[in-house]
């Protein structure tokens, strides 16, 4: 059966009652979305704060594939597994952006017999977040232009508004537009263009922020753009923004609960990119799961290199989060991928290619245990044409990498195809203190955290940019200095180049642009020609999405 037909057959339980029977959580705590899915009020998650923090555990992956590495199906399965063996454990994920859903995914739910539901709704509208997020971004757009049409008393210039519109959908048409047409009664003319969502320094913000004060605070500090000196900034809180905007947020700061296919609670919140933005669920969904069990499951999106150093380097950074180990997600067909092999023939046996395609592995484990500090164990996402011979040598490179290496088939038996996995997560993060290294510390510059992830991560042998970047981020160095680095590059490869498999070394990552996103705290760096505002492919999964007319859905996967 495919992914939605298993989601569609699932027995799921009203969350009201599973929140109570698990957790304990009274109803009145709980604002339901229907009967499978519920916020958790921030007054309860408040009320955790003396509670002992359980052991957290990272769940991240190789460079991604058109074949696919089943991280967030990882998440659900060992999460499952973790229940199964008596392990108190709730899953933490993002919300699915409608671009990707629309467009090359079709859905991020998980997949196979380790899946989050109500599969529909969790990759369709859901509970509204990003609903909430893209308007009170776009309010804030609006009142940019109003603030201009109607004699512009802080002199803004609109040549360099940094504050784009966005919208929840790929649409390279958007890009670049220009706002204003048809006359003065229109506003003022000029160019502007739009992002996604999920690239929003809003949805940043909620992803990052503690409480609806510091959301509020966070918001205020958005930098919209500059005055006609070319150096003053101008702040969503010069226009009286913030107040508006958190407003729009009031239920989309609380965490969703909602449930796997065996019943255990995942929370599911907050969704940024990681190859355009910091990739990880929110903060407060992260420590809600640590007060309430015992060990939480997180997902940081595509690589190692992208959002396990975001979640590293920038949501530990500011949150104080503490990780105690990371699961690394592998799966034949990808490393294979990785070694040169088409997609149309990644069934068939190829140990050299497996051996070739290790490389992009062996660098993701080199940077989890070296540069980030943690144990590390390798999870192979089993797929039913991987052969005994192409198993026997992946688990024989582990074991010359010195690595823990488990077999997992969750996507076909659920938590009991990882309870291996678990038994094994277990004996890890119980045997140690969580603790982790940053990649760069605070002091460094900003071209140098720059120079740092990209030459202890990806490899890189020189950073280049031009000289209106370099000198924006002198501009910078004094006030925001401290910043973490949010590199926005394809997850595709190490390198700027999409088509360089394995683990390039010796390239040139060039820095194309920099953005400031204030209220969030750290700086973009784009790399190479990384889009904020992604397209549809030739064929998007858009034209295989339907709905018949008893209202079931099909072709999400």
């Amino acid at each position: 059966m495919s992914d939605i037909e298993i989601a569609q057959q699932a027995t799921m339980q009203p969350i009201i009652d599973l929140a109570q029977q698990h957790y304990g959580i009274a109803a009145e705590h709980l604002e339901p979305y229907g009967h499978y899915k519920a916020k958790l009020s921030l007054e309860y998650v408040n009320s955790l704060s003396d509670r002992p923090d359980g052991k957290l555990i990272l769940v991240t992956a190789i460079s991604p594939t058109p074949a696919g590495e089943g991280k967030t199906t990882t998440t659900v399965g060992l999460g499952d597994a973790l229940n199964r063996i008596g392990k108190k454990t709730i899953m933490c994920l993002r919300e699915p952006s409608l671009g990707p859903c629309f467009g090359v995914k079709g859905g991020a739910a998980g997949g196979g017999y380790a899946q989050v539901v109500p599969m529909e709704d969790i990759n369709l509208h859901f509970t509204g977040d990003f609903h909430a997020i893209g308007v009170a971004h776009n309010l804030l757009s609006a009142l940019i232009d109003n603030h201009i049409n109607h004699g512009n008393e802080l002199d803004i210039d609109p040549r360099r508004i940094q504050w784009k519109r966005v919208v929840d959908m790929n649409d390279r048409a958007l890009r670049n537009i220009v706002v204003g047409m048809g006359g003065p009664a229109n506003g003022y003319l000029r160019e502007d263009g739009y992002d996604i969502v999920v690239a929003s320094e809003v949805m940043a913000i909620l992803c990052l922020a503690t409480s609806r004060a510091d959301l509020k605070a966070r918001l205020g500090r958005i930098v919209i753009g500059y005055k006609s000196d070319k150096i003053t900034p101008v702040y969503a809180s010069d226009l009286n923004a913030q107040g508006a905007m958190a407003a729009l947020l009031k239920d989309a700061i609380k965490p969703n609960l909602v449930q796997t296919l065996e019943n255990n609670i995942a929370i599911i919140h907050g969704g940024p990119f990681a190859n355009i933005a910091h990739g990880c669920n929110t903060v407060t969904a992260t420590k809600t799961a640590l007060k309430l069990a015992d060990y939480a499951v997180t997902e940081a999106g595509f690589g190692a290199d992208l959002g396990a150093e975001k979640f590293i380097d920038i949501k530990c950074r500011m949150s104080g989060l503490k990780p105690s180990a990371v699961v690394l997600v592998a799966t034949i067909r990808a490393l294979k991928f990785h070694g040169g092999v088409a997609k149309e023939a990644l069934n068939q046996e190829n140990l050299a290619a497996l051996a070739q395609g290790f490389a992009n592995l062996e660098r993701h484990y080199h940077n989890i245990t070296q540069h980030y500090g943690l144990p590390c164990i390798i999870s192979i996402n089993h797929f039913t044409f991987d052969t005994e011979a192409e198993l026997a040598l992946l688990q024989e490179k582990c074991a010359e990498l010195g690595a823990k290496c488990v077999l997992a088939k969750h996507w076909a038996h659920g938590g009991a195809g990882a309870e291996e996995l678990a038994e094994a997560v277990v004996a890890m993060v119980d045997n140690r203190e969580p603790g982790f290294s940053y990649v760069y510390e605070d002091q460094l510059s900003l071209w140098e955290k720059i120079e740092t992830i990209a030459t202890k991560l990806y490899g890189a042998s020189k950073v280049t940019a031009n000289g209106k970047v370099k000198a924006q981020l002198a501009a910078w160095q004094a006030d925001y200095g401290h910043f973490p680095i949010c590199m926005a590059k394809t997850q595709m490869s190490f390198a700027t180049d999409a088509n360089l498999k394995g683990a390039p070394s010796g390239h040139t990552l060039d820095i194309s642009d920099v953005k400031l996103a204030n209220g969030a705290g750290f700086v973009v760096a784009i790399a190479g020609d990384m889009m904020t505002m992604p397209g549809l492919p030739k064929i998007p999964a858009a034209e295989r999405i339907d709905i018949d007319d008893n209202g079931v859905i099909s072709g999400l996967f």
